[in-house]
């Protein structure tokens, strides 16, 4: 079933799609990647991209002469630093890809966690410093701007309690988000999914679930930095959220294809889920 045949979005099936892209191929998105997403609004879907900036973070702040420090895979974030991030994430990078949409044919918006309570959080350990991580999701300015026609682009910047500004993970705020709205996410990377090399050949598992992933990981098939990916993706998955897709941003119409359930990437799901394709 292609895209321009699958069925438009109802409340009986999903309408929301969340797109999670990771600093790092933010710079090497094409053209047509902002043009799926018009696409995407066009039929009736409801996108929103939740990005996150680590290489343009970390930029300046070695321009700053700022030190930075990582307590597994998460960066610590200082009361010194923490006002550069939230101005690098939810000013410089997200008003770019803002533009870009805006470029494309379609009407966007950039908010951040702390914009209309959308997250409500609270600071991960003392360890990470102004790290937070999100206790809950108030939908109501993500539905009100996307049923206005308007492309939610999130930064995850958030506050605790008391109004302190507070930094979290991009793949968590995007799992927060689409277990709110009951809706699949795309992790939007630059590789073109999971995949074992034969005869020097990429080939690409289409479909995954939890027991799998973890067989290929003791294999040794699944290494290096795909495997907090493929766990992200896991934990992702709930009764509110039953695939996660992992794709190259750089292919052609990827994002429609994945919306679409067509073969794109690997979809990540929960077992009894795993023969479901629309």
């Amino acid at each position: 079933m292609t895209m321009s045949e699958s069925m438009p979005p109802t409340e009986h099936n999903q309408k929301y799609f969340v797109i999670k892209c990771g600093g790092s191929i933010l710079n090497q998105l094409p053209d047509s990647f902002y043009l799926d997403l018009v696409a995407m609004k066009k039929q009736g879907y409801h996108p929103l991209l939740v990005h996150g900036g680590g290489p343009e973070i970390s930029r300046i702040l070695d321009k700053l002469s700022i030190q930075t420090t990582f307590v597994d895979g998460l960066r610590v974030t200082t009361d010194e630093m923490v006002d550069t991030v939230e101005m690098v994430l939810s000013g410089k990078v997200n008003k770019q890809l803002v533009r870009k949409i805006h470029r494309a044919g379609a009407k966007a918006i950039g908010i951040s966690g702390v914009d209309g309570k959308l997250f409500t959080c609270k600071q991960s350990s003392e360890s990470l410093g102004r790290v937070g991580e999100v206790i809950s999701v108030d939908n109501t300015l993500i539905e009100q701007l996307s049923d206005a026609g308007y492309i939610p682009v999130i930064s995850p910047i958030s506050m605790d309690e008391d109004g302190e500004t507070l930094n979290i993970n991009g793949d968590e705020a995007a799992s927060a988000v689409a277990q709110a709205l009951h809706a699949d996410i795309c992790l939007v990377s630059d590789t073109p999914g999971v995949y074992e090399a034969v005869d020097g050949q990429k080939v690409i598992f289409r479909t995954l679930d939890e027991q799998k992933i973890t067989s290929l990981i003791e294999k040794g098939t699944i290494i290096g930095g795909m495997i907090p990916k493929v766990k992200g993706a896991i934990a992702a998955l709930s009764d509110k959220v039953s695939s996660v897709t992992i794709l190259d941003g750089r292919e052609e119409n990827a994002l429609l294809k994945a919306v679409g359930h067509e073969p794109v990437g690997t979809r990540i799901v929960r077992k009894e889920f795993e023969n479901v394709t629309n």
